[in-house]
């Protein structure tokens, strides 16, 4: 069985699940399970909705509105008025207002997951009932009801034996399923979810618990680059990389694929594939065993608007393991995610990235305990690969605050001009 694996760009429009049909039936018209994002920035739109609605925003009804007009504005383009699917995406709307009229909770994090799931949900209805329209008959299922997490809403951890049994058990495997990724649920059927950018994850789940021929991840560009085209000109199409490559890439920051869904496919060796949307017919990046696979080149990470801190103890005294625990606990209460560490006898250096906006809190807790040096907006350039003129091009961007070298990577801490 094949697994794809379609992100919210793929299936921003009614152009663009058209265009995803299109490469189902030419590469997938059996044996595949689909996995697919919420629709376009959908995601965005659920969390202001969530915002919304926890903070008592007088504001939460235009917020519902404008997703719903989205989702009508699609199927108007793919669908005859009498079509059922607009009764199926109805009944999931009053799902959602049910829910926000009778949630009692408290938890942000918990009425987080029951809330954002709902563009996973529209967006695969309406794809499975376009499929059917034309001819690509096809199985849409709950993905809630197939994958099992602990209770760690919005970072759940997956009970692997118990997903595994039930995939197994339930999914067809010589048709077209569609479902959903990033979300999942708990023994009590409430919905949690995977982590952002969490559906490559729910590919990589199927793909371990089936046996999967191979996973194939369909993006806006034409595979795995050795640098974000955003970012660097002249970037160059990796045609085949290791599973340990892609790791390290993606520990280090690339975007492309999420760091989570190697894991398992590395396990049973199952190969992915990076493919473009856009030019379905170009190969892409396979990713998979090896030890002398490519990148031979330099392969750029660049993670923007990072913080410098340099810590020291406030009398001079040496940096050492019970400092350096008690900052690292530190970091971890205010969910500060450490990029790159550095210390020396009296200093500990860290490159964080302040997504969650914790860190002025961070910062007040240490302050009367530590000396603390910060340098906010900051880059970190991350080579794996480098040369001298690879290193030479990020140098010449702004001002080296901070470098880490070992055998195959560097690591750039730099102020910009």
């Amino acid at each position: 069985m094949k697994i794809f694996k379609f992100g919210g760009a793929s299936v921003k429009d009614a152009e663009s699940i058209k265009n995803v049909a299109s490469i189902i039936k030419s590469e997938g018209a059996s044996d595949t399970l689909v996995v697919v994002s919420a629709m376009g920035k959908m995601t965005n739109a659920f969390e202001e909705v969530v915002d919304a609605y926890y903070n008592k925003e007088e504001n939460l009804p235009d917020k519902l509105n404008f997703i719903e007009e989205y989702h009508n504005n699609i199927m108007e383009a793919l669908f005859a008025k009498d079509d059922e699917i607009y009764k199926d995406v109805a009944i999931l709307f009053g799902e959602l207002g049910w829910f926000l009229a009778r949630n009692t909770s408290q938890r942000f994090n918990y009425v987080y997951d029951q809330i954002i799931c709902f563009g996973e949900l529209l967006s695969t209805k309406i794809i499975s009932a376009y499929l059917t329209k034309i001819g690509l008959e096809n199985i849409w299922f709950d993905v809630r009801n197939y994958i099992k997490t602990d209770s760690n809403y919005r970072d759940a951890k997956v009970d692997w034996s118990l997903t595994e049994e039930i995939i197994t058990n339930k999914v067809d495997a010589t048709k077209i399923n569609i479902t959903q990724g990033f979300i999942a649920a708990n023994d009590t059927e409430n919905t949690t979810t995977l982590g952002r950018e969490g559906s490559d994850y729910t590919a990589g789940i199927f793909a371990y618990c089936l046996n999967a021929e191979s996973v194939t991840i369909w993006k806006d560009v034409p595979g795995v680059l050795n640098a974000d085209p955003r970012v660097f000109e002249n970037t160059t199409l990796l045609n085949q990389i290791s599973y340990e490559e892609a790791i390290e890439m993606a520990f280090y920051g690339a975007s492309v694929i999420h760091p989570k869904t190697l894991q398992p496919l590395e396990r049973k060796e199952v190969p992915l594939l990076v493919r473009s949307f856009v030019n379905p017919k170009e190969p892409g990046t396979k990713i998979s065993k090896g030890s002398n696979l490519e990148p031979l080149i330099p392969c750029f990470i660049v993670k923007k608007d990072q913080i410098l801190v340099s810590i020291s103890a406030l009398d001079f005294s040496f940096m050492v393991e019970n400092n350096i625990s008690y900052i690292f606990q530190k970091l971890h209460d205010y969910q500060l995610k450490v990029n790159l560490i550095q210390n020396s006898a009296i200093s500990f250096s860290v490159c964080i990235d302040n997504k969650f906006k914790k860190f002025d809190s961070f910062y007040n807790d240490l302050k009367n305990e530590f000396k603390l040096e910060v340098q906010k907006g900051i880059d970190l350039f991350t080579v794996r690969h480098f040369d001298d003129e690879a290193v030479e091009s990020i140098e010449e961007k702004g001002t080296s605050l901070l470098t880490q070298v070992n055998k195959e990577t560097i690591q750039i801490v730099l102020q910009a001009n």
